[in-house]
């Protein structure tokens, strides 16, 4: 039985922040002197990897972006993505709300 999937829809700026950052981690290779078959051989990833993470391909597994990232030594700021201190949005709707959670029956039993 042939899969039948659902096209990717990509924001348009998504696809151009992505693609920038394809091109700063590009620059990064660059500026430390490797070709992409040594960023493959560092990363353990195929340099076809590199070079879709290099053109920003919006298919390429965050890991492979992740693990380039690592090996550039330029994946301290990974820890703010998503940080939940920086969400504004997110924060903005907590403010003032309470959280409602049902009454549990308290069992004392042992």
């Amino acid at each position: 039985m042939k899969r039948i999937s659902k096209p990717l829809v990509f924001s348009e700026d998504l696809v151009e922040r992505i693609h920038g950052l394809g091109q700063r981690i590009r620059v990064a290779r660059i500026r430390r002197k490797l070709r992409q078959s040594d960023l493959a051989a560092k990363t353990m990833l195929s340099k076809s990897t590199i070079e879709k993470i290099e053109h920003g391909e919006l298919t390429t597994s965050i890991g492979a972006y992740a693990q380039a990232l690592w090996v550039l030594n330029l994946d301290r700021e990974l820890d703010l993505i998503a940080d939940a201190g920086l969400d504004r949005e997110g924060l903005a709707f907590s403010v003032g709300q309470k959280r409602v959670m049902p009454r549990r029956k308290i069992d004392n039993e042992f």
